[in-house]
């Protein structure tokens, strides 16, 4: 089953972590199975869209510098 954009976002920042653990450790053991190349992808892209979601949250509390130029 993968996971939806909306599904981490509405996570808490202790579920996605431990979430992102359960993939990488997913992921291994499909590749050191006999997993075919779809499910290996289906994680991988699962992995991506958590990191993308987290550095976006980051980017949004982060606050912006006031710059003026001269």
């Amino acid at each position: 089953m993968a996971l939806k954009a909306k599904e981490i976002r509405n996570m808490s920042e202790e579920e996605r972590k431990k979430k992102l653990g359960e993939l990488r450790l997913e992921l291994v053991k499909a590749r050191t199975s006999k997993t075919g190349s779809a499910k290996i992808k289906e994680i991988r892209r699962m992995i991506a869209r958590m990191f993308t979601l987290n550095n976006s949250n980051k980017l949004k509390k982060k606050p912006q510098l006031n710059k003026s130029v001269k």
